[in-house]
């Protein structure tokens, strides 16, 4: 028994560690997202040895049945379309995050760790994204990715560290873990501005609102109607400040849209993406049920600029830079399902704590909304499941949260 319990304690430590790497190197070092992820997939494999009663819910099921899903629509998509084996890596990863949700959920990691993880994470993309701006001159900071994921994926763990605020202001220690998730949160938010990412800003108020629906009722009017004064404030003062670039981006956005309606530009950086936008729109039209498959993806997009139905630069990314008319034209509407259940069920299943009255729980069923939430945002305008660090990020933090949340949930129902 003795040998027992020392092997509990040495899993949560390494459980613990592997959840904290999750969160602080996503955006910091190359590859980092996978680090954290694999440390927990090969600790996993300790639920063979030790064998703990996980008591998986109704609610746990339809998590993993979600995961699942997407899994084998992608993988069936890339095998029978003729796609090469980097197409079905991307997919079967969701199944590998099922094993690491079970870890999870019988060695919960320490919630300070989690929150340190995305604390770290944050900051330090924050930093990052301010050296490449400010001292190394780049127009937009990209960290060790590209600009969109980069900036996105900040703005999503700068949240996350908001969401986290919950559980800070539960502990002995509140001023200093607020200010530690605060600086967090600031550092997520600059790198996602300094990155130029505008398709993550067009979101904000729906991720804003699913964090007043978590903690906005804890505050009387008047803090509630100065928190939205600052927030305005705020990105006024952003706008106004033309170093940032913000400006410029958002007022290149505007012109832009202007000029496709007015049919004169179709070729900018706006124009281009309606044209991928129109193309994967109509190839989905035309294979409604299965797709075109990802393997014809781009010479399906290469016969429509032919046709002059796109603009040739539309037929050059290997993604619509938009998640749902671009699964819906590679998957069709068995792709698309796949996708929206792997978003709404997890929205549904966490949004039942959001207003949980341990503060401690509510923060993870917060995090865990604001999740699918940020995502469904970023996929407006990027093909963010096309890329390896949104695969790895969403299906590793969605096992980790989930996880977490889960137990919590019925550690409190037994107490």
């Amino acid at each position: 028994m003795r040998g027992m319990g020392e092997t509990t304690i040495w899993v949560q430590g390494y459980v613990n560690l592997a959840v904290l790497l999750l969160g602080a190197l996503p955006l910091v070092v190359p590859t980092g997202y996978s680090v954290g992820a694999v440390l927990l997939l090969l600790g996993s494999a300790v639920l063979l040895v030790q064998r703990p009663r996980l008591g998986l819910s109704y609610q746990d099921w339809l998590i993993i049945a979600a995961m699942a899903f997407y899994a084998v629509v992608g993988m069936g998509d890339a095998w029978w379309g003729g796609a090469s084996s980097r197409e079905m890596d991307k997919p079967v990863r969701f199944l590998l995050a099922i094993p690491a949700m079970l870890l999870v959920m019988a060695y919960p990691p320490r919630r300070r760790w989690l929150w340190v993880g995305l604390a770290l994470g944050a900051t330090g993309a924050g930093a990052l994204g301010g050296w490449q701006f400010f001292i190394e001159g780049v127009s937009r900071a990209s960290g060790l990715t590209q600009a969109i994921q980069f900036g996105n994926l900040a703005l999503l763990l700068g949240f996350l560290c908001v969401a986290g605020m919950g559980w800070a202001w539960a502990q002995p220690q509140r001023r200093f873990w607020l200010a530690l998730l605060l600086l967090g949160a600031l550092g997520g938010v600059a790198a996602s501005l300094l990155s130029g990412s505008r398709g993550g800003w067009v979101g904000l108020p729906l991720i804003l609102w699913v964090l007043y629906r978590g903690y906005g009722r804890e505050f009387a009017l008047r803090w509630r109607l100065a928190a939205v004064m600052a927030v305005v404030l705020a990105a006024g003062a952003v706008y106004a400040t033309p170093q940032l670039g913000v400006q410029g981006r958002v007022d290149q956005a505007v012109t832009e849209f202007g000029g496709y309606l007015r049919g004169e530009d179709r070729t900018s950086s706006v124009g281009v993406r309606f044209e991928m936008w129109k193309g994967a729109a109509r190839i989905g039209w035309e294979n409604p049920v299965l797709g075109v498959g990802i393997a014809q993806f781009e010479s399906a997009m290469g016969e429509l600029a032919e046709q002059g139905v796109i603009v040739d630069r539309a037929k050059e990314f290997g993604h619509a830079h938009n998640e749902f008319l671009d699964t819906w034209a590679k998957r069709g509407a068995l792709g698309l399902a796949a996708l929206l259940i792997v978003y709404l069920v997890p929205i549904r299943l966490f949004a039942n704590g959001i207003n949980h009255p341990d503060l401690q729980i509510r923060s993870l069923a917060v995090a865990g909304t604001l999740l699918p939430v940020a995502f469904i945002d970023f996929g407006l305008t990027q093909g963010f499941f096309s890329h390896n660090s949104g695969v790895m990020v969403y299906a590793f933090w969605l096992a980790v949260l989930w996880g977490s949340f889960s137990m919590r949930l019925k550690v409190a129902g037994r107490g």
